[in-house]
């Protein structure tokens, strides 16, 4: 059975500070439409713009994710993002009166639990997913980066992260099914070392910062002069550096906590595809950027498969709309320069027709003998003729008329056609008929292999009457 799309039940608030202006934020999750996807709603600004969560309106990605779109930014919105997808659900409208989502505790905890409280909606309208259909890469060999997608039947990643750090070391994490990521990833906080902290702070940065939303990274012994300087710009009455080379704000969830939290910035971030995909991610050193451009390009892979034409249905055991002998009685050519033999569809904008190519077709003798093929030539002429019954079809006496080529434009042959094939033709009217010019786009399919594309104009024009 078929996946249903998922909202949320009811509407659920949260309050916390914004990590850059140290602001209180409210952000409030209402259900969404089908196919919506995320929407961040910025409550705060006139009209209140929304910001889709996907990644061509990603315009930051220092400290986090920043998205951009209608005059409105929205900042890391990596950690809620990745619990919308670590929770199963596909469309959601999130409310802010900030440009900021509130850090919380710098995992995405607090935001799975509002959403599982918030309960699951299912949809009417089934779940799509992407497939990969070949490997893809994002590498950036001056920082050593490498995140690689595979094709797969489910979603899952491997990361590996190395800082060059005594404390951190190598560090591997894995998520073998995204039901796992409540229980193994969600509750992972954001990392940051103490020389980053200090030039943050320095810079008015991070203002809503502090030792319970990250872990600090300590990789220098600090005497008890400098570790009270410390406490003083947290704010903390005392602060320690554990054994383990952090301070103590908080306990390790788990030793490999940051390539968790690493994971888990990839998944909010790979959600920016607009869609949940199945493949298996490898990331080596990953980040923001990393993982938004990964989402790039796969985002650019699906745009361009369903821009993709598909052929026009075909069902020899359905009678044509015209066969050949009504054909003859609308066009007025004849063999061998016939170059259609049936309609199969047509209305006002559309219509498909066939022409099934034989090696008897007189051009092959010359064309060439050792290797036939049909010349691009007549399969534009092929394409013309049936654009050509459409326009005659559309006057109460065809015979009285004819059709002049104006224009071809954008020919585009993307594979040769051979005895045995059958040109699936569908052409397209382009506009409304003024003067009896008009503009067609036309598409030949052997299969479902698009072979020839382009552009017509022609002038559909009364016949010269006799004197």
């Amino acid at each position: 059975m078929a996946e249903k799309q998922k909202t949320i039940s009811k509407e659920i608030s949260l309050q916390g500070k914004g990590l850059h202006s140290g602001k209180e934020v409210l952000i409030t999750f209402k259900a969404a439409e089908p196919n919506s996807g995320y929407q961040f709603k910025r409550v705060d600004l006139e009209n209140q713009p929304v910001i889709r969560a996907l990644a061509e309106n990603v315009v930051s990605t220092a400290r986090g994710t920043t998205i951009r779109e209608n005059g409105a930014e929205v900042m890391t919105i990596e950690h809620v993002c990745a619990a919308l997808l670590g929770s199963g659900i596909d469309n959601v409208i999130i409310e802010l009166n900030s440009p900021e989502v509130p850090i919380m505790d710098g995992s995405s905890r607090f935001y799975m639990e509002a959403l599982s409280k918030a309960g699951i909606k299912k949809q009417q309208e089934e779940r799509v997913y992407y497939n990969l259909k070949e490997k893809i890469v994002y590498r950036d060999e001056k920082n050593d980066v490498e995140i690689v997608a595979y094709p797969d039947n489910k979603f899952s990643i491997d990361v590996h992260v190395d800082f060059n750090s005594k404390v951190l070391g190598n560090q591997y994490a894995s998520l073998k099914d995204i039901s796992d990521f409540k229980d193994q990833i969600a509750s992972c906080k954001t990392f940051v070392f103490l020389h980053e902290v200090e030039a943050l702070f320095k810079n008015n940065l991070i203002q809503g910062g502090d030792l319970d939303n990250a872990l600090v990274i300590v990789e220098k012994h600090m005497n008890k002069e400098q570790l009270d300087k410390l406490a003083e710009l947290f704010n903390k009455p005392k602060v320690e550096i554990l054994p383990e080379g952090y301070l103590n704000n908080t306990e390790l969830t788990y030793q490999n906590e940051p390539a968790r939290h690493k994971l888990l910035d990839i998944i909010g971030d790979l959600s920016l595809i607009g869609m949940p995909i199945n493949a298996k991610i490898i990331a080596r050193k990953p980040g923001h950027h990393a993982n938004t451009e990964l989402a790039k390009i796969i985002r650019k892979a699906i745009k361009k498969e369903n821009s993709k034409s598909k052929a026009p249905h075909y069902d020899a055991n359905i009678p044509p709309v015209y066969d050949i002998n009504q054909i003859k009685e609308i066009l007025p050519h004849r063999p061998p320069f016939l170059l259609v033999d049936k309609i199969t569809y047509m209305d006002k904008k559309v219509i498909c027709g066939i022409k099934n190519v034989t090696m008897n077709e007189a051009y092959f003798t010359g064309h060439y003998p050792k290797e036939p093929i049909m010349p691009g030539v007549l399969q534009i002429e092929s394409m013309a003729q049936v654009g050509g019954i459409l326009l005659l079809s559309s006057v109460p006496d065809p015979i009285n008329y004819v059709l002049y080529f104006l224009k071809i434009e954008n020919i585009k042959f993307k594979r040769k056609v051979v005895p045995g094939d059958s040109l699936n033709i569908r052409m397209v009217l382009l506009n409304e008929v003024k003067h009896g010019i008009a503009l067609t786009h036309g598409e030949v399919f052997v299969g479902d292999t698009l072979v020839v594309e382009g552009n017509f104009m022609a002038q559909l024009a009364k016949k010269p009457q006799p004197n």
